[in-house]
């Protein structure tokens, strides 16, 4: 079963965070990402209580969903997801990821996010096992490992979340199940290569992508197209 029918084209892939770019230059931002090959734009929602910042909402999703025509990654780091997932994929979420550590009824709001023909996202902290979440790659179409404690962009990656991706590579192959594995925090030219080596298929990167003028050699990096 292929999950990501309207995302025409291969993965591994990287899919720059919007978190670390210029708010005052939203729009450039953008067409900063669509220029570098990027094949996905993530953006981080957070709520200041999920995680100790604030980003921005539904709002903003709209406006950048009007201007571009790159999957949105929407990651709800915030508390209840289910009181607002309606609202992210009102505005245009491609993807809809929201946290295990969030939600009690998960697969309540699984079957709610495919009901409305959107791919359904479930994140994990490093704190979080994967075993904790086991019960739900049958359902899920991406799994995003963090690999950084969730909240602030600049990070560094944190190794043990590089043998969790390992992990889930090889119950994704034992189950014969199709859910891309996603990873958010410390991705840079120097572990992206790590990250992609141990399966990763969607690599997130915000300072490493709009704080260097190297961009494109990164997104060309990850997505083998050097």
């Amino acid at each position: 079963m292929c999950y990501y029918p309207d995302m025409k084209y291969s993965f591994p892939c990287l899919a720059p965070s919007l978190l670390s770019a210029d708010f005052t230059q939203v729009a450039e931002a953008v067409t900063l990402v669509e220029r570098s090959g990027a094949r996905i734009l993530h953006l981080d929602v957070m709520d200041g209580h999920f995680v100790p910042n604030l980003t921005f909402g539904p709002k903003m999703v709209a406006d950048i969903r009007d201007i571009t025509g790159l999957p949105l990654d929407v990651h709800l780091m915030i508390e209840e997801p289910e009181r607002s997932a309606d609202a992210y994929m009102d505005a245009g979420a491609s993807i809809l990821t929201f946290h295990a550590e969030a939600c009690v009824h998960i697969h309540r709001l699984v079957e709610r996010i495919h009901a409305r023909g959107v791919h359904a996202g479930l994140a994990i902290v490093p704190s979080t096992p994967l075993s904790s979440v086991e019960p739900m790659l049958d359902d899920i179409d991406l799994l995003l490992v963090m690999t950084v404690n969730p909240g602030f962009g600049g990070q560094t990656l944190i190794p043990l979340c590089v043998d969790k991706i390992r992990s889930a590579v090889r119950l994704r192959k034992q189950r014969g199940l199709d859910f891309r594995i996603e990873c958010d925090g410390g991705v840079n030219e120097t572990t992206s290569s790590e990250l992609v080596d141990a399966g990763t298929d969607i690599l997130v990167a915000g300072s490493a992508f709009f704080g260097s003028d190297a961009r494109d050699r990164l997104v060309q990096q990850v997505q083998g197209e050097e």
